[in-house]
């Protein structure tokens, strides 16, 4: 089961997979993310986060998913197993190496239940933190129709 979700993962990123996160996220997909301290619940809220996560990671625009040529971007190494999948990745972001990986858990219907990122090292998480919360407070003021938004949504 897992080989096929991570197939679709995948094609997802490559903007190739009809319906999207809404066809791999469970509706009650939990999301780790590594400058939230609080799991993120919920197809809706997941699908925030994975969407700033793939701009701010690729640097995508904000209505695409996958890695942008000439972003650094790439899945490193990939380890499945029953239910699980671990995926180490490599960027450059803000100047700064990443390293990371994305643990992966799904159903019996293979949908994601549980979606973890990992990353480091210490000035890698940084940079996430300044450029992910910069795409979020984006996102937000433009769901709100607002200029900037108020809260911050990675520090929740």
């Amino acid at each position: 089961m897992i080989h096929d979700t991570i197939e679709r993962w995948h094609a997802h990123l490559r903007g190739e997979l009809p319906g999207g996160l809404d066809e791999l996220l469970h509706e009650d997909v939990v999301f780790h993310s590594p400058i939230v301290f609080s799991p993120i619940r919920g197809r809706e809220m997941t699908k925030q986060y994975l969407g700033a996560a793939a701009v701010t990671f690729t640097g995508g625009g904000a209505g695409d998913s996958g890695p942008k040529e000439g972003s650094g971007f790439r899945y490193t190494k990939q380890v499945l197993s029953g239910d699980h999948a671990v995926l180490e990745f490599e960027t450059t972001m803000g100047g700064k190496f990443v390293n990371g990986v994305d643990i992966i858990t799904v159903d019996a219907e293979g949908r994601i239940i549980e979606f973890r990122v990992m990353v480091r090292p210490l000035q890698a998480v940084h940079a996430v933190h300044e450029l992910m919360g910069a795409q979020l407070a984006a996102r937000t003021a433009a769901a709100a129709g607002t200029a900037t938004a108020e809260a911050d949504p990675v520090d929740g």
